[in-house]
């Protein structure tokens, strides 16, 4: 039986979406670092592998213990070859292909895919007409503020189709991921299984891909920069990911993938001196009519005040 769940979203959730892609945000910055000294699955193994060390570790200090169950470990291999292996590798892989920019906007266009499964997939989560123009103007807000030039600086047509196929994957994993609020499993408990899971799966494909790690010639930077992918944008922004789930859906949940090139733009503002001109804001606005259309409850109100 399928739980039923508040699709709108409260400023509570509102505010964890922003952290969540500042999280994420981020990570397009750690990968920029780290894809030069290290090979794509040796950078995923490492970013999945040390989020579970830490995500257990935090578990356990509060008094959470793994589930036993074969059926939830289950369910968590086909999360985290959904939401981690698939489209880990696959963006990894695409950005030493093509510029990041370029990879964001493939990246937002997650929620079109999700509108559209979770709308076939979830029957509290059906597709509407203003569901699609929001997250159509979202989508193109995204790529205003990112730049046109972006889109004609494509390299890899196959890498293209990589980071597509991300995204598509994720959608799916939103959808497959709602099963654990009825299964009663504790967010921080299931981020864990997830990247767990992950892990097992790629640390084997790693080794024989990419062969065995050079711990010593590794930067002190490149150390940093995979703490920060793996214990930031990894381990805590995929509590908060289940977290959202949990509260808002399918369909919310993969709104971050629309918010993530703000956060990056606004962090490379505040950190790295990076201008922020008129067509910035000009795509953050469209981005921010876009999530309202999606949320619908400001849209409805309007509408109630013309009756």
């Amino acid at each position: 039986m399928t739980s039923t769940i508040n699709i709108s979203m409260n400023a509570r959730v509102w505010a964890m979406l922003i952290v969540l892609s500042m999280l994420w945000g981020g990570s397009f910055f750690f990968v920029g670092v780290v894809v030069t000294d290290l090979p794509p699955l040796t950078i995923v193994a490492l970013r999945v592998g040390i989020a579970a060390i830490t995500l257990w570790i935090i578990a356990l200090m509060i008094g959470l213990r793994p589930p036993k169950e074969l059926r939830v470990w289950g369910a968590f291999l086909g999360m985290g070859l959904l939401n981690n292996v698939v489209p880990f590798a696959l963006i990894v892989w695409g950005q030493t292909q093509i510029a990041s920019g370029l990879a964001s906007i493939l990246n937002a266009a997650t929620p079109i895919f999700a509108v559209v499964v979770a709308g076939i997939l979830l029957p509290d989560e059906r597709v509407t007409p203003l569901k699609l123009v929001g997250v159509g103007i979202g989508f193109v807000g995204v790529v205003v503020m990112i730049g046109l030039p972006a889109l004609s600086g494509g390299g890899s047509f196959i890498a293209q189709l990589a980071i597509i196929a991300a995204a598509l994957s994720y959608a799916f994993a939103g959808v497959y991921g709602r099963r654990f609020k009825a299964m009663e499993i504790n967010p921080i408990i299931t981020a864990a299984g997830q990247v767990t899971a992950s892990t097992i799966v790629l640390t084997p494909v790693a080794l024989m891909v990419d062969g065995p790690l050079d711990v010593v010639a590794m930067s002190g930077d490149t150390w940093a920069a995979i703490a920060g992918l793996a214990v930031l944008s990894t381990a805590v922004a995929y509590v908060l990911y289940f977290k959202i789930l949990e509260l808002a859906g399918a369909t919310n949940v993969l709104l971050v993938t629309l918010l993530v090139p703000v956060s990056a733009i606004l962090l490379g503002s505040l950190f790295l001196n990076e201008s922020l001109e008129v067509i910035h804001f000009v795509g953050m606005l469209l981005i921010a009519i876009g999530l309202s259309a999606i949320d619908g409850r400001l849209w409805r109100r309007i509408k109630l005040a013309k009756v």
